[in-house]
């Protein structure tokens, strides 16, 4: 059985990429017909299935390539008149799997024999008792992003007396869909001068039983199965539509024809040749023992792709459970199904990311000592927290200390009360941070950001510690010393 994970992309911040859980539950779907295992998750990849990437234009390390095998959906307008996109892209379609929702695309990087997935019909979404179009409250719905063309085109429409429907603010996934339920119809027109077929959006829409009336330039090629499933117009009888057929019986009764015909389309041939080839494009690697150079303490929304990502909370979906706050014994094997086969030795990092996480550490001690001997000389502890005499701190019930400029005084300079011989920190940067985590003066910050760099202790500061601890600081036994006099076995 082939295992497939479905991967969007999503920056920190970022409230558009959730326009990709469209595209994504519908691979899913059909991936499924074909007796396919499927997971879906956000910005991890998974070291145990091939992975389909959607949003790889919003950026994506090419080094992970070396450890998951990566398929990538372009949904992209590419070529002449297309999205303007990073030369890293399509740098990263020429070179890898594809998979393409339009054959147009495919002369822009140079593949053109990248499968074909059309997005169609999807039964998941229909509504058991869909309301009448008639009886349904918003005239026409627009949503995307609106540039100078398409608001001339609305206001053409509005100017027919129809109420044209838009969000406030973005909106995706079941929020939206709602919406989409209650509209007489959807209102769906180009962005780029290349034309290209919207087909997700308007796939969708139909699939929730909501008509569609869609635009179509002179170099618009939609997929066959809408050219009798959707009302066409093109700028020049746009006004015309919307005045005299738009909102008539004419206009629900052939819609409702458009809707039965659009069920009738299945493309799923086209996604038994795309899952083979993946399968051949894409086989099982051997496995190799992962051995990571950069640590991000944290998982959930924090998730950093190409950092091993540890967490206490299994539903934070890290790539490794593990409590740094424990005694931790090294050499440390571990498997995960995002990471594979993995280890972690003493010396081995070369970054820790710390990101709001200090102040809900139980034992910071245990915590930092285990940083300092998991970081390699030289190697660096980039730590954000919140400040103590900011709002932000003691807002989470979940925080066990507040911390302030003071807070890094025992890992740099007081080490020997906490054990630390041969190697300390050093404090290299610190910065306060407002509300927007941008560079500020102290009376005006909620966090701070510290560099902690480990380095070697003096002979001096060795003495000190000597000087201070219970114990001389670990002396040797000095016994037995073989051919030393009266030692047993000496001759």
């Amino acid at each position: 059985m082939s295992r497939l994970h479905l991967c969007i992309l999503q920056p920190a911040g970022d409230l558009h990429a959730l326009g990709f859980l469209d595209q994504a539950r519908y691979f899913r779907y059909q991936f499924r017909r074909l007796g396919a295992e499927l997971s879906l998750g956000k910005n991890r990849l998974r070291h145990d299935a091939i992975n389909i990437v959607f949003g790889a234009h919003l950026g994506f390390d090419a080094e992970l390539l070396k450890r998951y095998r990566c398929a990538f959906v372009n949904l992209e307008q590419l070529g002449e008149g297309g999205a303007q996109l990073a030369p890293a892209y399509l740098e990263l379609l020429r070179t890898n799997c594809v998979l393409e929702y339009d054959g147009d695309n495919r002369t822009a990087y140079g593949q053109p024999d990248a499968p074909l997935l059309p997005l169609l019909h999807a039964p998941y979404l229909a509504d058991i008792e869909p309301m009448p179009l008639e009886q349904r409250p918003f005239d026409l719905l627009f949503f995307g992003i609106l540039n100078e063309r398409r608001a001339r085109m609305l206001a053409r429409i509005e100017a027919q007396g129809v109420q044209v429907a838009q969000f406030d603010s973005p909106l995706y996934g079941p929020e939206r869909d709602d919406y989409i339920r209650l509209s007489k119809a959807v209102f769906n027109a180009h962005y780029y001068a290349s034309s290209r077929f919207e087909q997700t959006r308007v796939a969708h829409c139909l699939s929730l039983g909501t008509p569609v009336i869609a635009e179509r330039g002179p170099a618009t090629r939609p997929h066959a199965s809408f050219e009798d499933a959707v009302h066409w117009v093109d700028e020049a009888s746009l006004a015309d539509f919307f005045a005299h057929r738009f909102g008539k019986d004419e206009f629900y009764a052939q819609s409702r024809k458009q809707l039965q015909h659009f069920v009738a389309a299945d493309p799923l041939d086209d996604y038994r040749l795309a899952l083979q080839h993946l399968e051949q494009a894409l086989p099982a690697r051997a496995a190799e023992v992962w051995r990571p150079v950069w640590l991000n303490l944290g998982s959930g929304k924090d998730y950093k792709p190409g950092f091993l990502n540890v967490d206490i909370l299994e539903s934070a979906q890290p790539d490794l459970l593990l409590d740094l706050a424990r005694p931790l014994d090294l050499p440390l094997r571990a498997h995960s199904a995002l990471a594979g086969e993995l280890s972690l030795e003493a010396g081995q990092l070369e970054i820790v990311y710390a990101n709001n996480v200090l102040e809900h550490v139980g034992d910071l001690p245990q915590l930092m000592g285990n940083l300092l001997n998991l970081l390699q000389l030289g190697g660096e502890a980039e730590i954000e927290v919140p400040y103590e005499k900011a709002p932000a701190a003691w807002q989470d019930p979940t925080h066990v200390r507040a911390m302030n400029e003071h807070s890094w005084r025992y890992y740099c300079d007081w080490f020997w009360y906490l054990g630390w011989f041969e190697h300390r920190f050093e404090l290299i940067e610190f910065t306060w941070l407002d509300e927007q985590v941008q560079p500020c003066e102290q009376d005006f910050a909620s966090f701070m950001r510290v560099v902690l760099r480990k380095i070697e202790t003096t002979p001096h500061e060795r003495n000190k510690v000597r000087l201070l601890r219970a114990d001389f600081g670990g002396l040797p036994e000095d016994w037995p010393v073989r051919g030393a006099p009266g030692v047993p076995g000496s001759s």
